[in-house]
Parts: structure tokens; C-alpha cells; sequence
């Protein structure tokens, strides 16, 4: 009997037919409308979508499925795209209907009180412990990671509303008040600046009376550092953006989310348009095209002066020519104050650290060779070309040069922004310019560089804080966070308490990317919840975590566990 022989046909083959509409859930007509009406008029753009998730968030006070499904079609993206983004970053609430297809309803009004190590210290612990049974179930109360008010702590949000040195009186009055926007910023406005000789030297950049080698070279000479955390040399980075193939671009870096750190926000509630002004040098002597600046969404005062500042400089036009600039609001994700994950962010895509090489000076935003600068660092720009490299060059101590911007918080009488000499030592920057130990505390430890920057004892308070400084004894400066620990009579700031919370905090804040990083600062969190810690383990946990995570936070995660281990022995004693 013959078998009959099936033919064996390739999908290539096969009549196609044309998919009708994107595969998933299809927006209602209504929701469309509503979406359409707070976003924009279509076509939308791929790179803005994490601007349309705040546009809704801010509207509905959180995202539910028809909002993403609505976005999604509009976008033309799967509806799993924007999902994947929106659940990303912390402060979008995305919801699910219940079993009847209703969004729950969202809360009246959002308290975030800041748990990082400084606001820790004074007191959070006991607001989010008291605030819920006080402010009733309509309002949400949630621990945030630092929200960059270090010096005021402890600090709370009320929606937008910053409460400086928060107590429960002051926070419940703020809710009761229905105080829900971000209070003014007293800072130095456009006409002021203007008549105090602001923009003239941009103009003589501009009109050539000023050469870009020079300005560059300048800047070479002053040996100004990014202040960042990463200290690459500015005028370096300015020639190897400016020698790649145009069109280039620009992407500034104020998502300072590093615990302890808050320099930036100072000065942008200051000066704005003298960091504006450095911008835009900046931008001129590399010969970029267009500006993207990235700013932290918990400083919504700063976001709403920096817009309205942006409108004055393009109305009053007081110089001619300059590249345009897009504000972009980041979501509450510390990841994105590393460079190429603040890059996908701007491109509206999850933040997530890119591999390298390529550098983002090479290939960044959107594909184009781009210059990365943090806030501070442009700030200086002006003052070192109207004084030139070797004024700054004349500061600092201890056979180190120039000068610093401490963000000094904890245990001192006036904790704050500090303009001192780079190489300070923290006694003399506690004695000089804080006014001191608070009364009846001594100085115990101290974290010479913010949550990654490890934990020194106060014997070792005389090293020199600058670049390449710390890294010896396993510390670095990073963004120049200084958070001091005490002893007194009543209690101790154990730097094993410190550690445990700036672990946390890493372990909340991992983009989840790589298992080192994921897997290793829950793990690590877990071993140093124990009343006696493993230490082989940590200690092998923490090289294969600085080894093999893809960046910077993975790889600087155990530096204050290990500083513990190194420094403080007599506090795992059990």
C-alpha cells in the first residue's frame, strides 16, 4: 500500500495576510479621547513617553490599563512596552482593575517620608510610624529613598509639597491645608542676572572674541572634574565630544539621587542661569545641536522655576542662536543618575545601565556622539573663564588644588552646602564651616562620599577629602556627600546601622539588569539583618559583586559593609 507523502512547505511560503490592528487589549473611543486630550495632539513622540505617563499620573493620581492601552495605541507601541516602563520607575502607580473591570480608587493625597540614613537619623522612622493612624486612610503614607533634602532632615513630600524638618504637626498641617503644589523657589531671576553682567561672556563666545581653544585650554588649566561622582576631566570631555562626527548633542545630569547629596538642588534654587550660562558655553565650544536636561522628579519647585526661567531667557532673547533645550522630568529612579541609563530614560525606555565601550561620547542620546555634564560642573564654567585656571587653582589644602562643594548633613550644628578648599579634612570642614559637633556629640564616623562612598572612623578624620584621596582605604568623594556619625553620652550612630540602611537603599534602587547587582544587594541585606554577620560570605559577595556588575551602583554597593567589617570590628562582636 503506497503512503501518500506530505510536502513540507517553509513559513516563508505560506500566503501572508496582514494583521488588521496591533495583537492585545484595544482602547475604548473614550479613553482614547481623554488620553489624547492631556497628552497632546497625535503624532506622539517615542522618546516623550515618560512625560505622557506623568501627564496622567499627575491627572488620575495613577495608571490604570485603559490609560496604558489608550497610550499604547496612540504611540503605536504594544501595550506591554509602555507597561514595562511605567512599572519601572517608583513614582508611577500603575493599577489593575478588580474582577468587575473598576480602577481602584486612588488616594486623596500621596506622603512620602524620605528613609535614607540622614532623615533616619533624625527621626523618620517615627513619622511613618505615626503618620497613617493621624492622617486617615485616604491618605497614603510611603517611605521614600532620599529625596535630595539631607540638610532639612527629616524631610517628607506632601504630593509636591517639600516639608522641610518634618514633625507630625507640620506635615498634618500641610494636608489639612490641601497644600499640594511645590512652593516657590527664591532664586535669582532672568532681569537680575542680566544686570549683574550675566550672558555677556556667552555673547563674546558667541561673537568670537573669546576662541574655543581657549575657553577650552582654560578649562584644561583649572583642572576642574566632573563633579558628578566620576571626576573625568571637564575640558577632556569637551575635546573628545567636540572631535566626533556632528550632529551632537548634549544631556545634563540632575538626578542627584545619591543619598547625602543635595548641591544641586542649592544651586539651581539659587543661580539658575549661571548654570544656564555654563550650559550653553558648553554647548557652544563642542558644537551641540540640541540640549536635554534631566531633572529629578522630586524637585518639583526647581522643575517649575527652571521652565518658567527657560520661557524668560527665549523671550527676552538676550542672546541670539542658542540650541534648543528640552526639560525632562525623571520618575524616581536612582539608576538614572548613571549617564547612559539617564540616557534611555530621556529616550523614554526603562533605565537601564548600557555595556560600554561605546561611551556615550561616542554613541549616546539617540545614537549621536553626546556630552554628559552634571550641574555643579557646568555652574563653575563662568567663574573660571571670567578668572581663569589659576585662581582656582590657587585653593585647596593638604597638596591639593581647587575648590569643593560639600553637601554636609548629620551630626553638625549647621549642616548645608559648603564652598571650601578641595583636600579639606572632615574635622577641619566640621570646625570651619559647620558650625561644629552638635552639643554634647563627638564626631564617631563619617561617609566621606555618600551612600556608595564608605564609612570612616573619626581616627582616620584627617585624610584629605578630594579625588584619589579616599580610595586607599577603600572609600572614594564621589558627588562630595558628607554625612557625619556621633557619639554622646545617650546613644551611638552605629556605622553598621549605616550600612544596613544605605544596603537597603541599594537593594530598593538596583534596576534589576544584572544578577550581581539584583541578586547581590538583596542577599547582602538579608546576611546583615543577622545578629552576627557572615563574613566570608559577604566578603565573597562583595567581590563578585564589584567584579561583574555592569555599573557603578553594584560595584560600589559593599563599600560601606566592607568599611564595617575594616573599621568598626567591635560592633559584630555579638
Amino acid at each position: 500500500m503506497s503512503r501518500s507523502v506530505i510536502p513540507i512547505v517553509a513559513a516563508a511560503d505560506l500566503p501572508q495576510r496582514k494583521r488588521q490592528a496591533p495583537r492585545g487589549r484595544r482602547a475604548e473611543p473614550a479613553d482614547l479621547e481623554a488620553v489624547q486630550a492631556l497628552v497632546g495632539p497625535v503624532p506622539l513622540r517615542r522618546d516623550r513617553l515618560i512625560e505622557y505617563l506623568h501627564a496622567l499620573q499627575d491627572a488620575h493620581g495613577r495608571l490604570g490599563a485603559p490609560h496604558l492601552v489608550a497610550l499604547a495605541q496612540l504611540l503605536g507601541l504594544s501595550v506591554v512596552e509602555v507597561y514595562e516602563v511605567a512599572s519601572f520607575y517608583h513614582h508611577f502607580d500603575v493599577v489593575k482593575e478588580d474582577i468587575d473591570g473598576r480602577l481602584p480608587a486612588a488616594p486623596v493625597l500621596t506622603v512620602r517620608v524620605c528613609d535614607g540614613l540622614a532623615c533616619e537619623m533624625a527621626g523618620a522612622a517615627d513619622l511613618l510610624q505615626r503618620l497613617p493612624a493621624l492622617l486617615g486612610s485616604q491618605v497614603r503614607v510611603i517611605p521614600a529613598p532620599c529625596v535630595g533634602r539631607c540638610e532639612q532632615a527629616p524631610a517628607a513630600v506632601v504630593h509636591q509639597h517639600a516639608v522641610a524638618r518634618a514633625s507630625v504637626e507640620s506635615v498634618r498641617a500641610v494636608v489639612a491645608a490641601g497644600s499640594r503644589r511645590a512652593q516657590p523657589t527664591t532664586h535669582q531671576g532672568l532681569d537680575a542676572y542680566l544686570a549683574a553682567g550675566g550672558y555677556t561672556l556667552l555673547q563674546d563666545c558667541l561673537a568670537g572674541r573669546r576662541p574655543v581653544d581657549q575657553v577650552i585650554a582654560t578649562m584644561d588649566d583649572a583642572g576642574l572634574r566632573g563633579l558628578g561622582g566620576a571626576g573625568f576631566p571637564a575640558g577632556r570631555k569637551w575635546r573628545i565630544v567636540r572631535a566626533e562626527p556632528a550632529p551632537r548633542l548634549m544631556a545634563v545630569n540632575i538626578d542627584e539621587g545619591e543619598p547625602g547629596t543635595f548641591k544641586d538642588r542649592w544651586l539651581l534654587e539659587s543661580e539658575p542661569h549661571r548654570f544656564l550660562e555654563g550650559l550653553f558655553i558648553a554647548a557652544w565650544a563642542v558644537g551641540v545641536e540640541a540640549v536635554y536636561i534631566y531633572l529629578r522628579d522630586e524637585y518639583h519647585a526647581c522643575r517649575e522655576m527652571l521652565e518658567a526661567e527657560l520661557a524668560a531667557l527665549a523671550r527676552r532673547a538676550p542672546v541670539a542662536g542658542l540650541p534648543p533645550v528640552e526639560l525632562r522630568r525623571g520618575a524616581g529612579a536612582y539608576i538614572c543618575g548613571e549617564e547612559s541609563a539617564m540616557i534611555e530614560s530621556i529616550e523614554g525606555k526603562r533605565g537601564m545601565p548600557r555595556l560600554r565601550p561605546p561611551y556615550v561620547a561616542q554613541v549616546g542620546l539617540f545614537g549621536r556622539p553626546t556630552l554628559e555634564h552634571n550641574l555643579e560642573t557646568l555652574y563653575w564654567v563662568r567663574e573660571l573663564l571670567e578668572q581663569g585656571g589659576a585662581s582656582f587653582k590657587s585653593h585647596g589644602r593638604h597638596g591639593r588644588s581647587g575648590l569643593r562643594r560639600f553637601s554636609v548633613s548629620g551630626r553638625v550644628c549647621e549642616p548645608g552646602v559648603k564652598l571650601a578648599p578641595a583636600g579639606i579634612t572632615v574635622r577641619e570642614l566640621i570646625a570651619e564651616h559647620c558650625g561644629g559637633m552638635l552639643p554634647g556629640h563627638e564626631l564617631y564616623a563619617y561617609l566621606p562620599g555618600g551612600a556608595s562612598g564608605g564609612i570612616l572612623p573619626a581616627s582616620m578624620g584627617d585624610i584629605p577629602l578630594d579625588f584619589d584621596t579616599l580610595q586607599p582605604h577603600g572609600c572614594f568623594i564621589g558627588s562630595a556627600a558628607v554625612m557625619v556619625l556621633s557619639r554622646s553620652e545617650h546613644h551611638l550612630d552605629r556605622a553598621s546601622d549605616a550600612a544596613r540602611n544605605v544596603m537597603r537603599f541599594f537593594e530598593h534602587e538596583s534596576c534589576g539588569q544584572c544578577t550581581p547587582c539584583r541578586a547581590g544587594t538583596a542577599k547582602a541585606v538579608a546576611l546583615m539583618e543577622q545578629p552576627v554577620w557572615d563574613l566570608p560570605l559577604l566578603a565573597e559577595l562583595s567581590q563578585v559583586m564589584r567584579e561583574a556588575s555592569i555599573c557603578g551602583l553594584g560595584q560600589a554597593a559593599p563599600n560601606a559593609v566592607d568599611c564595617v567589617v575594616r573599621y568598626f570590628p567591635q560592633e559584630l562582636v555579638s
